[in-house]
């Protein structure tokens, strides 16, 4: 295994928010170790997640970059991962994959993903306060700054499939029309019928590195893959859905005639 592939995803979105604030803040590398008294190694070692560096440095590195607390509280989040991560053993590396992702695509044919649930709709699917909490967790991203790239696909009988009752439904899809129209991602229905070559919800993050990390459902719970013939595959069937599927625009003229028509 390469060492790419052994670092931590936590670590790794640690480092990419080091990275960021650094050149935000105009500096590169050896001016931010000179700063902070370490070397220009150190830096690259931390920002590339190869290393956990302590929660002292980070305070360090936030004085350096007159960050406030960002970086505090970001390794404050990513020590409470490591110690409370309650997600299933077959999910586990992808949403810490996706923490960290410039980019993330999503096929789903049952469900709103999970990503874009609203907690009623959330809560009557899961019905344990952890997971939850978890996934309510996951959409931290949707309001990072820069946000990643995200860009979902769902089959038309989500907006149909009854969910918690016509209140939370309604709730749920007016969110949907509201998250798209704000432009933060990229939604799009595909209608019922047979599209070539898919098979079930699956997911897509694109990390920092540009590497990839897959995860697909299937009846037994799921899998997390990084095969670069697997990824290959999923990177052409979302292009083939994408194909077919309807265009924002489109889609959220939809979601308000099901609203409309069913859930309100």
């Amino acid at each position: 295994m390469s060492i790419q592939g052994k670092i931590k995803p936590e670590f790794l979105s640690f480092g990419a928010e080091v990275r960021h604030l650094r050149k935000t803040a105009g500096l590169n590398q050896q001016q931010l170790a000179d700063r902070v008294s370490v070397t220009r190694s150190y830096i690259t070692q931390v920002e590339s997640g190869r290393t956990r560096c302590r929660r002292d440095f980070a305070l360090r590195l936030d004085r350096a970059l007159k960050s406030g607390t960002t970086l505090v509280e970001a390794w404050d989040e990513l020590l409470e991962s490591i110690k409370s991560d309650k997600y299933p053993k077959h999910f586990a590396s992808y949403p810490k994959a996706e923490q960290s992702a410039i980019m993330v695509r999503a096929y789903e044919e049952r469900l709103v993903p999970g990503l874009l649930q609203k907690e009623a709709y959330a809560r009557f699917l899961l019905r344990d306060e952890d997971a939850v909490k978890n996934r309510m967790r996951r959409q931290e991203i949707l309001h990072r700054n820069p946000p990643p790239i995200i860009s979902i696909i769902m089959d038309e009988t989500v907006l149909y499939r009854e969910v918690g009752g016509p209140e939370t439904m309604k709730e749920q899809l007016d969110y949907l029309y509201e998250i798209s129209s704000q432009g933060r991602v990229q939604l799009q229905i595909a209608p019922i019928r047979y599209i070539r070559n898919v098979w079930g919800p699956f997911n897509i993050a694109t990390r920092p590195d540009h590497k990839q990390v897959a995860y697909a459902i299937k009846a037994w719970g799921g899998e997390t893959t990084t095969d670069p013939d697997e990824i290959a595959m999923a990177n052409e069937t979302f292009v083939i859905l994408q194909s077919e599927a309807l265009n924002v625009r489109e889609t959220r003229s939809l979601i308000r005639k099901v609203t409309d028509e069913r859930w309100t």
